[in-house]
């Protein structure tokens, strides 16, 4: 087989739940989609149980890595805020690992993928700060917590002209899913804007200087439109670049 055929191992982060409901000892989760999404585009995805002293192996094995969104969020002191909203809920190991994780892979130069919450942990990485509610931060803001199913396009983001996300899609307007109520909050060094809402709300982050290194605020493996899939196609291909350098 040439290293051409070589399917990349693409790295895809859990969640992490309390006993109750599917076990009464803790466990790890991930919707069905993200797995295949990544392998409809040429991946193998694996899990990344949260052990910090894995990370180096980890990453050692895979070829890109996927942070997936959750119903958490980070925790404020890590963005040096000085107060912390009353709707913010916090998952503290999983947070240090996937911050952790993702921050020797951006050091790697490893094809990142930051989806929702993925997203904001990987602004928070690269330097950023985060809106805590945007209800409270954001004047007329639009619904970013839709009520009907996520597979369904909730508002429209506007793609920046020049961008990776831009090369991808090619198109300047997405129909988008959405399910957050936080959001990056600036726009720190070595990072680009590449997406936004009609309410000035940040969609899509990038880092130009890493070799793929895309974080977007909606989610993309429910395959909404064709970008959606356009997007995983690239990381997968970004990956596959990545594991035939290294061999």
């Amino acid at each position: 087989m040439s290293k051409h055929n070589i399917t990349p191992v693409i790295g895809v982060t859990l969640d992490y739940e309390n006993p109750g409901n599917y076990s009464n000892t803790p466990w790890y989760a991930l919707r069905e989609n993200y797995s295949t999404v990544i392998t409809k585009a040429g991946g193998l995805p694996i899990g990344l149980p949260h052990m910090q002293n894995q990370i180096n192996n980890y990453l050692d094995v895979i070829d890109g890595i996927v942070i997936t969104g959750g119903a958490f969020d980070i925790d404020p002191k890590l963005f040096e805020a000085t107060y912390r909203h009353s709707t913010v809920s916090l998952k503290k190991e999983r947070t240090e690992f996937e911050l952790a994780i993702t921050q020797e892979a951006i050091i790697r130069d490893m094809p990142i993928l930051g989806i929702c919450g993925g997203q904001q942990l990987l602004h928070v990485a690269l330097g950023g700060k985060l809106i805590q509610h945007i209800p409270d931060e954001v004047t007329n803001a639009l619904i970013h917590e839709q009520s009907s199913p996520p597979d369904k396009p909730e508002h429209t983001v506007k793609v920046t002209k020049g961008t990776l996300l831009h090369k991808i899609v090619d198109s300047e307007i997405l129909h988008v899913n959405s399910s957050h109520h936080q959001a990056a909050k600036d726009v720190p060094l070595g990072v680009v804007i590449n997406a936004i809402a009609p309410d000035g709300v940040i969609e899509g982050i990038e880092a130009p200087g890493q070799k793929f290194c895309l974080g977007l605020q909606w989610h993309p493996e429910y395959e909404v439109s064709s970008a959606d899939s356009a997007i995983f196609k690239a990381f997968i291909d970004a990956s596959v670049n990545t594991r035939n350098k290294n061999e």
